[in-house]
Formats: C-alpha cells, structure tokens, sequence
C-alpha cells in the first residue's frame, strides 16, 4: 500500500518543528461543593511526524488530555499552540473549523452513520469545507483505497467486520488531511490479530509523516508507537521514546 507522504519536505524533514505544545495545563472540574482536578500542570510537547501512546489507568486524566487536544474541551490554565497556532478562546463554530482543519478522529466504537455507505462516511468531512460533490467522492475513493477497502466503498457499516470499519474511520480522519490523527483506543473493540492489522496501518501513516497520537490502556499496543507518555493522577510520571514494535510481523 502506497500511502502519500504528509510532510511537505519528506519523512521527518522537519523533526524538530513542534506541532503540539502543552503548557502548565490545569483541568478541574466541580463536583457539588468540592474540586476534581483532574490535570495538574502538565508539560508536554509533540514534534512533526512523532507516533506517542498516552497510557493511564481510569482516572489518569488521559481522556482529558486528548479532549483537549481535541479541542472537546478547554484547559482552566495554561497554553496549548497547535502548529504553532494559539488555541484560546474559540467559540464552538470557530472550535469546529479548527477541529476539521487540523485534527482527525478515531474512537474506539467507530462512530460510522448506520446508513450511509463507506464511501458517504468518508465523505463526511468534506461536505464542510465547501468542496464540490465530485471532488468529495473523488478523495473519498481514494484515502478508502488507501486503507485497502476501495472494493468495500459501497458497503454500508453493518455489512463491514469491526476491522473494516475502523478502517473506514481512518479514512474520514484522514480526507480532510489534518494536521494530527488522535486515536481514542482504536484497538479496543478489535481482536488481537485484527488489532495488528490496524497498528500496521497507523505506521504505515506514521512513517509517511502524520503525527499521530494514540490512547491506549493495551501495552503491546503501546509498544508499537515510537513514544510512550503515561499519566498518573493528572501528571505525567513517565514519558520515555521506544524501540518500535513493528506489526508487520504478525500480519499475514
């Protein structure tokens, strides 16, 4: 499979530009009378092109992380520069550009439209940036082959297995061409062999340039991304760069 290279320069062209930078990030929330801070100072960087798991047990604040990332949710203090862009202040329809101009989604439970096709699912994104019907059709053709499903493009979601449908997910999170791919435990409704299978996917994406960051609660999971970050009571205790697993050699 021949994916398209995302970096304009090349692989790693430019490895020391920083696409995420966390600073001195607070989270809290209110419970009745009392507090839950939930992240608690975080420092965190991310260069162009860089594949991280973000590892946690329930209550880490790894979710609250990547809804921030994900621009789901705003931090109480601190900065968060997305390709050197000040993320601040964003009313939601501001918030929505950004999100579809910058960041691709993937969710554990796929979150595929029931009766739309392959192909309309894909298509979805771009129907907000204002491009021809063609020309929709035409990319979302192409990222489904991309991710090996270009026969499938006419199938709707119940006609698909878990697999195939998380691949369709990656091919909506990739039409728009973000800027970041954040992944919510895409592995978590898979079976192990089908899991790898995805992992093979991602880095192959990963290793033609896109940033991808991947939740994971799954440390064989996590071993197949070049970083590791865990989160532990709102602080990152460890954050450590890894001998890559690769998962092409447990896919036949």
């Amino acid at each position: 499979m021949a994916l398209p290279r995302y970096t304009k320069q090349g692989i790693y062209a430019n490895a020391y530009f920083t696409m995420i930078e966390i600073k001195k990030l607070h989270k809290s929330y209110s419970m009745g009378k009392s507090t839950l801070h939930v992240l608690k100072g975080i420092n965190f960087n991310v260069a162009e092109g860089e594949m991280v798991a973000i590892m946690g047990s329930s209550g880490s604040g790894k979710s609250t992380l990547l809804n921030i990332l994900g621009m789901l949710d705003v931090a109480n203090e601190g900065t968060y520069n997305l390709d050197g862009k000040l993320i601040k202040d964003l009313d939601e329809t501001k918030a929505a550009i950004y999100r579809n101009k910058f960041l691709g989604f993937v969710f554990q439970s796929f979150n595929l439209i029931s009766y739309k096709t392959a192909l309309e699912n894909v298509m979805l994104p771009l129907y907000y940036q204002k491009i021809s019907r063609k020309e929709r059709q035409k990319s979302a053709q192409k990222y489904l082959e991309d991710v090996g499903l270009g026969p499938w493009a006419s199938h709707h979601p119940n006609e698909l297995s878990g697999g195939q449908k998380q691949r369709v997910a990656i091919a909506r999170a990739l039409v728009s061409e973000p800027k970041v791919l954040l992944a919510d435990e895409p592995t978590g409704a898979l079976d192990t062999k089908t899991s790898y299978e995805l992992m093979d996917l991602l880095q192959k994406i990963n290793d033609a340039g896109k940033t991808l960051l991947i939740v994971t609660h799954e440390l064989d999971i996590a071993n197949m991304c070049k970083r590791i970050v865990h989160l532990r009571d709102g602080v990152i205790v460890e954050d450590k760069k890894v001998n890559q697993v690769k998962a092409s050699q447990y896919v036949e």
